[in-house]
């Protein structure tokens, strides 16, 4: 596979659902690409993954890092188990080996969490101590923010009938909706899209019945 929605400058909106699974590699583990830039295996690439029960990678480095995030199932390695709503941060050079019981599907993000001073997270995003409000109808649960990054990542939680104000994607923003759905001005997006919105977009989302999103922001513009 070459380059695909490689300019970063470019609005994409994809409905996962829509899309076929593709073998990878390792038996019995599928995949949605979403975005792909350079080498097929290694290159940085976004994507939906899916585990069939007992199936898994053998044991590999990750030189550039990876974000997991399980939609459903229960991932693990050797370092322990990760059920739905768990966020796994590994940082250039961790490797482990994963795998699963019975079945798990993955938002996973290759070779665009790189650099030996980042941290390595396993984070239980079902704690409610973590969750805090910011705007009227929305919480937020941090993941990733910390100094000398451009990036910052979280998942959003939007009560039904909560409304953004329009705003500007400074560095860019992706959206990936893990339940209910999404909206604004230019269309409904339900669980399982991905976007892709670059730095200077902007738009006024709302959600009419709940969602929840994971969100990365300001790893988009020219400088990060």
């Amino acid at each position: 596979m070459s380059d695909l929605h490689a300019d970063r400058s470019k609005t994409v909106i994809i409905d996962t659902n829509q899309m076929d699974w593709q073998a990878s590699p390792a038996p019995g583990v599928w995949r949605k690409r979403l975005e792909l830039i350079g080498d097929t295996e290694k290159g940085m690439v976004t994507s939906v993954v899916r585990f069939d029960p007992g199936c898994g990678f053998p044991e590999h480095d990750h030189p550039f890092g990876e974000e997991v995030l399980v939609l459903d199932g229960v991932f693990a390695d050797e370092f322990g188990e990760y059920p739905a709503g768990t966020m796994t941060l590994l940082p250039t050079g961790t490797r482990h080996r994963p795998w699963t019981e019975n079945g798990c599907t993955l938002f996973v993000k290759l070779c665009q969490y790189a650099g030996t001073d980042r941290p390595t997270r396993r984070i239980d995003t079902s704690d409610p101590a973590g969750w805090r409000p910011t705007w009227a109808g929305r919480e937020v649960f941090d993941l990733f923010d910390e100094p000398g990054h451009a990036e910052r990542i979280y998942l959003s939680r939007l009560a039904p009938g909560a409304e953004a104000p329009h705003h500007t994607h400074e560095g860019g923003e992706e959206v990936f909706v893990v339940s209910g759905e999404l909206a604004d001005e230019n269309g409904r997006y339900r669980a399982g899209t991905w976007m892709r919105l670059p730095d200077g977009s902007s738009h006024r989302p709302r959600s009419d019945g709940g969602c929840l999103l994971y969100v990365k922001t300001g790893h988009l513009g020219r400088g990060a």
